[in-house]
């Protein structure tokens, strides 16, 4: 575990990319970590790509090809598309539960399958983990929380300089009680599939 992270996530419009960006921004902050967070990318309608980094340690908000040390994907084919921007041996965190892009809905357009994209994760990372997001989402009481138990699988795997405790107390500081219980059962539930398939 290093005090030095470059993390890049990734997901559509709707999924709370920016959402678990700002929070584990918030996190890091509150662990007294140096950190700088940006959007590369953003459509505010539903089902656009979203694209966001946080790094700590680092100055600049910036990530490029090769470079980032953790990959999360909160929709498996902009994992897929997110993964040149993972460095060699780096660890991807990916839901499994797709919300195909309009080209691909429509037909126009085929998308691959999970296992294609898990071979394709496999050849350059040295860990990968995948969860089905919403559905824990749904579990924890809302689907918009899915992204919240990717957070928490996140923590548990210990790839952050900090733990499930420290996303919990933001989580709690910075949402109202009733969408702070939902996320925290997400978060909860995230680590235990983590530790779980982990």
């Amino acid at each position: 575990m290093s005090a030095r992270l470059r993390i890049f996530m990734t997901g559509v419009g709707g999924q709370g990319t920016l959402t678990a960006t700002t929070l584990l921004a918030r996190a890091a902050l509150s662990a007294g970590l140096p950190v700088t967070s940006g959007e590369i990318h953003g459509m505010a309608q539903r089902g656009g790509v979203v694209e966001s980094t946080l790094l700590i340690g680092y100055k600049s908000p910036k990530i490029g090809h090769g470079e980032a040390d953790i990959l999360l994907g909160f929709e498996p084919l902009e994992t897929l598309r997110a993964l040149p921007y993972l460095k060699p041996g780096g660890l991807v965190l990916s839901s499994t539960e797709n919300m195909p892009p309009l080209s691909v809905a429509t037909g126009k357009e085929t998308a691959p399958d999970l296992e294609s994209i898990k071979a394709k994760a496999a050849a350059s990372a040295s860990r990968a983990l995948y969860l089905p997001c919403r559905s824990l989402g749904l579990e924890a009481g809302a689907v918009q929380s899915g992204n919240i138990a990717l957070l928490g699988a996140l923590c548990a795997l210990g790839a952050l300089p900090f733990g499930n405790d420290v996303l919990a107390a933001t989580i709690r500081a910075t949402m109202k009680p009733k969408v702070a219980e939902v996320n925290l059962r997400a978060l909860e539930l995230g680590a235990a599939y983590a530790a779980h398939v982990g």
